[in-house]
């Protein structure tokens, strides 16, 4: 990727062709996943001039495929992103793989800085990074992370069915999760791992035949790359084939905190109003950078909402724009 040059800004992305061939536009949107990507797609369509930056770093990149999304079930979600950017593109989008290291507030809009040196500037700002998801620090847990380590039993829950499953005690909602993936299987071991577990919780777990392990995890033992069992720190291997958990999410909302956009004071993540308003006027949020629960589906369509709205602020601002043109133009005839 070039860097910038004397007299323009021109960022090559070696895998889309797509280039920075003008330093300004209407939307710039930070994260290419299927949040940025829905947004930009109701964007272009409304014939607006987006840059996507995209870091190529999606939450969901070790999954061999995602479920839930209607006439996609089972894709790749790497081939999902590329349709993505194939169809933002198509449209004379631009989306290049960099990382914004910095935004700011002008009196037109927002300037970004990318570390590739390169510079624009937005009239919106659409921050779509997503999160990150904490794992415990059991060993093998990373390596497994997203093939026989997983999150949501909707996503994955098909996959693994009639199969020895576990769910690792996490915080409060394990409960309820372990209750939720039972569903999918009637060999279902709640391993608690030091967390307590309330006598009422006991006894739904109990009365729906899941098998709960008292003893701490030493780690997640493998066979060819594979999760074979749950060990224990006596050493006792529980044979399991999936194991089910709640990691702990981080918001990657630093560009949010940066511009300062309003926390929820009981979460610690950015609140926003009506289809990703932030409390900053011309930032809005879209996608897990605000809702850790969502599917690739629910990002989606949440943040095609965004781009829709983003437009309208932008019409708004173009006719109140032509108004006091047509004012100035009247009041010097």
């Amino acid at each position: 990727m070039s860097t910038q040059t004397s007299d323009d800004q021109h960022t090559e992305d070696s895998d889309t062709g797509a280039e920075i061939t003008r330093p300004e536009y209407d939307a710039v949107i930070v994260g290419g996943g299927a949040a940025g990507l829905s947004a930009a797609l109701m964007l272009v369509r409304a014939r607006r001039r987006v840059l996507v930056v995209d870091s190529r770093a999606p939450r969901n990149a070790k999954a061999d495929h995602m479920h839930g999304f209607l006439s996609r079930d089972g894709m790749s979600p790497l081939e999902l992103l590329a349709c993505g950017r194939d169809e933002v593109l198509s449209y004379g989008g631009v989306v290049v793989t960099d990382y914004v290291e910095k935004a700011e507030r002008t009196e037109d809009g927002f300037h970004v800085s990318l570390a590739s040196g390169c510079e624009a500037t937005g009239r919106q700002l659409l921050v779509a990074t997503g999160l990150t998801d904490v794992l415990p620090q059991i060993p093998g847990m990373r390596e497994l992370w997203a093939t026989d380590v997983h999150v949501c039993p909707y996503c994955h829950g098909w996959e693994v069915q009639d199969q020895a499953l576990a769910t690792v005690a996490t915080g409060p909602f394990s409960t309820h999760h372990t209750l939720l993936l039972r569903q999918w299987t009637d060999d279902l071991v709640y391993f608690l791992n030091g967390q307590p577990l309330a006598d009422e919780d006991r006894a739904k777990l109990t009365a729906r035949g899941v098998r709960i392990e008292e003893r701490p995890v030493r780690q997640l033992a493998t066979e060819d790359g594979r999760l074979s069992a749950v060990e224990l720190a006596d050493g006792t291997r529980v044979r399991r084939e999936a194991v089910f958990l709640v990691p702990r999410f981080e918001s990657n909302g630093t560009l949010l905190d940066a511009l300062g956009c309003e926390k929820d004071p009981d979460t610690g993540w950015t609140k926003t109003g009506v289809a990703g308003r932030t409390s900053v006027p011309g930032v809005w949020a879209a996608g897990n950078v605000v809702d850790p629960s969502a599917g690739v589906i629910a990002a989606a369509g949440a943040a095609s909402v965004t781009g829709a709205q983003i437009n309208a602020a932008l019409v708004e601002a173009d006719v109140q724009a032509a108004v006091q043109a047509a004012v100035v133009t009247a009041a010097r005839s």
